[in-house]
């Protein structure tokens, strides 16, 4: 068994050292080969981690011949501004490289399990790896698996057949035990947390067995926020609105089109060829707010809060951690 530990720019450095310490222990309990590496997009050279910017050698390209495992960790760096060392800004960063691509082949491919550590899952995300799938992620990154159409689960490991995906920071230890036991076995695994002096932590969570009932304060919160969002008819946001998002990576055009009828918000907007219908659009107090799904930049659900002045709308489209793209524009009919 192969296993691959992909390093990129700004990576964390427990996330994947952590993993490969677990695999190599774990070598020394089988007879089964097994070798890891840490491969890079690019091929063999120096990757900078987020932590000091310590320097680790990627060995070699990530080999999508080889079958066995692909770890991805997440990255490192501040969680408090969307600065170019902040952690959205270099998972993003990561999606715009090859190692995108790669990883879309190898999400296809019957012989490699794919999994991430935290942040890792984020960078599937960002690129359209997880619409519809179960995975879990760094809590603070919950709210972007949402809006990337992913299925967030808040477990410690979440295992969605051929993508295994680890939440916090120190799951790199949870995540490779738990790949160790489901592909060599739990005796195997036993062995390297008594070496360790650790145990795997939490339920991996499946989709599979009885579902949990939903509890009554649950019920209670759903509710009391629904009856919370009022109209205000005094509010005139009605029309055709000519706007633009300013992304991180560019400007991006948007026609939007607002009316109510028969009592409801109803919108929808024009990106490009593509026409989407605005989703759970609500007015509360003078912030009118919606979710829309967007294919550019990348394949998000945004979520919208805009105020009107006048002919003028200004505003923030926003997508779980990542930095928020102002949004500004005019009335045009």
């Amino acid at each position: 068994m192969h296993i691959q530990i992909v390093l990129f720019d700004g990576f964390d450095l427990l996330d994947a050292i952590a993993p490969y310490e677990v695999f190599t222990a774990a070598a020394m309990y089988t007879d089964e080969y097994i070798t890891v590496e840490l491969v890079s997009a690019e091929g063999k050279r120096m990757v900078t981690s987020g932590v000091n910017h310590l320097q680790i050698q990627a060995s070699a390209k990530l080999d999508l011949i080889q079958k066995g495992i692909i770890l991805v960790p997440g990255a490192s760096g501040s969680v408090h501004d969307n600065g170019s060392e902040s952690v959205p800004v270099k998972l993003q960063q990561a999606t715009e490289t090859s190692l995108s691509n790669l990883l879309t082949e190898a999400i296809n491919k019957p012989d490699i399990l794919l999994s991430t550590v935290c942040g890792g899952s984020l960078i599937l995300a960002m690129s359209g790896l997880l619409e519809g799938r179960y995975a879990v992620t760094h809590h603070m990154g919950m709210g972007l698996l949402s809006a990337a159409n992913a299925i967030p689960v808040n477990a410690r490991i979440v295992d969605d057949g051929n993508i295994v995906t680890g939440g916090g920071v120190t799951s790199g230890l949870d995540v490779a035990l738990y790949l160790v036991e489901r592909e060599l076995g739990p005796q195997i695994a036993h062995a390297v947390e008594q070496l360790f002096e650790y145990e795997r932590r939490g339920t991996v969570w499946r989709a599979e067995g009885n579902i949990p009932k939903e509890t009554q304060q649950e019920n209670l919160i759903e509710t009391a926020s629904n009856s919370n969002c009022q109209t205000d008819l005094s509010f005139d946001f009605q029309g055709k609105w000519d706007i633009t998002i300013s992304t991180p990576i560019g400007e991006l055009p948007v026609l939007l089109n607002l009316e109510y009828k028969d009592g409801q918000i109803i919108g929808t907007a024009n990106q490009g060829d593509e026409i989407v219908t605005l989703d759970n659009t609500v007015l509360e107090g003078n912030q009118l707010k919606w979710f829309m799904k967007v294919s550019k930049p990348m394949r998000l659900n945004l979520k919208f809060i805009v105020t009107v002045d006048g002919n003028n709308m200004t505003g923030e489209a926003k997508a779980g951690m990542l930095p928020a793209s102002k949004l500004a524009g005019h009335r045009i009919l």
